[in-house]
């Protein structure tokens, strides 16, 4: 019996081992201080996503530098396979993003809106994703 609970086991790793490998990985920019943001980054890893965040003075200078627009901007850019996420996406958001591959900068809830991951409120806000196309303009890719 003890041989086939150490089999078990091996297998539960092995198995954990390879999700997390081809978990989707995301890289945050964030302020030091904001707690919100950290909310969302739990949001992601609760999501199955692979988090990886750093601490920068000036978030509008990583916006840019990752190419979204200001007027999109929120308290946190991150980047995923390719694409830039700014703000307070959902993880389904992403997820859907991620399996549809359109041809765009990335996705942006401007803002901090109430209601979104890590803003999470008594009253929450309606709001929508917004997918930012290579030109800078928006169209709504979900609501909430």
């Amino acid at each position: 019996m003890k041989p086939l609970r150490i089999a078990l086991t091996l297998a539960m790793l092995s198995a954990s081992a390879a999700f997390a490998q081809g978990a989707p990985k995301v890289e945050v920019f964030k302020s030091p201080s904001c707690g919100c943001c950290g909310g969302w980054v739990e949001h992601m890893r609760q999501n199955g996503f692979q988090v990886t965040t750093h601490d920068v003075a000036d978030v509008p200078a990583e916006r840019k530098k990752l190419g979204m627009p200001e007027r999109l901007g929120s308290c946190h850019s991150a980047k995923v396979a390719g694409y830039v996420i700014e703000g307070h996406v959902p993880a389904a958001d992403i997820r859907r993003l991620l399996k549809e591959k359109p041809k765009a900068i990335g996705l942006a809830v401007p803002g901090m809106v109430p209601g979104s991951p890590g803003m999470e409120a008594p009253k929450p806000m309606p709001y929508a994703t917004l997918l930012v196309a290579g030109d800078g303009t928006t169209r709504v890719f979900a609501s909430h």
